[in-house]
């Protein structure tokens, strides 16, 4: 996937400006897809160019104006096309796995904060998409709210159940991931126990 799809899909939501793009990215499809604002900027300019998106200016404050960006019929076209087309899979680049591979490297105290840390953030992420997937399904989150105002009510499941459904997906990665790293400490635990003192290596004074 690319970022001009991600922005594509971000607009069929409705028009948005840059620094919108920007902040929704946080927040909605940027929970699939990461882009820092100096690759979104460019990024909308260019798919302008290429006719995929229109932009006009609208008042910003009482003095300055900003770009608002809306889809056009090529972009609805190019995002449908894209939509419809089985994606590659990438070369994985799982710098996690790979270092827990050669986790004999570590000394074991090293090696169980590295899977504590990812047991931290997976926690913290399977506990962020179920808020947001439990607010899809509500209708209380802020971006789905936005996109079903957009769309006609006999669109609204089929929105619903399909964004549920992805982050279902990530939710269950996330807690496959947690239950990957208990067992990495457990195998930690196994490999290096704890060996008791030795009844001779401690003799109490004499006294």
């Amino acid at each position: 996937m690319s970022l001009r799809y991600a922005l594509l899909a971000l607009l069929t939501a409705g028009p948005v400006t840059g620094y919108d793009a920007a902040k929704r990215f946080g927040g909605s499809v940027g929970h699939v897809w990461h882009a820092p604002d100096s690759q979104i900027y460019p990024e909308l300019r260019r798919m302008q160019t290429d006719g995929l998106i229109e932009g006009e200016q609208v008042r910003w404050g009482p003095r300055s104006t900003k770009t608002r960006y809306h889809i056009t019929a090529s972009g609805v076209q190019d995002f449908r096309r894209w939509m419809c087309t089985p994606l590659d899979h990438a070369p994985e680049r799982d710098a996690h796995h790979m270092q827990a591979a050669y986790l004999e490297w570590a000394d074991p105290d090293a090696a169980r904060l590295i899977l504590r840390t990812h047991i931290s953030y997976y926690t913290e992420q399977v506990a962020l998409l179920t808020t947001v997937r439990d607010g899809i399904r509500s209708r209380t989150d802020p971006a789905i709210r936005r996109r079903l105002e957009a769309r006609p009510e006999s669109e609204h499941e089929r929105i619903i159940a399909y964004k549920a459904y992805s982050y279902s997906g990530m939710i269950a990665r996330g807690k496959s991931e947690i239950d990957w790293a208990i067992a990495g400490l457990e195998l930690i635990d196994q490999l290096n126990p704890v060996t008791p003192l030795d009844d001779t290596s401690f003799q109490p004074a004499l006294g």
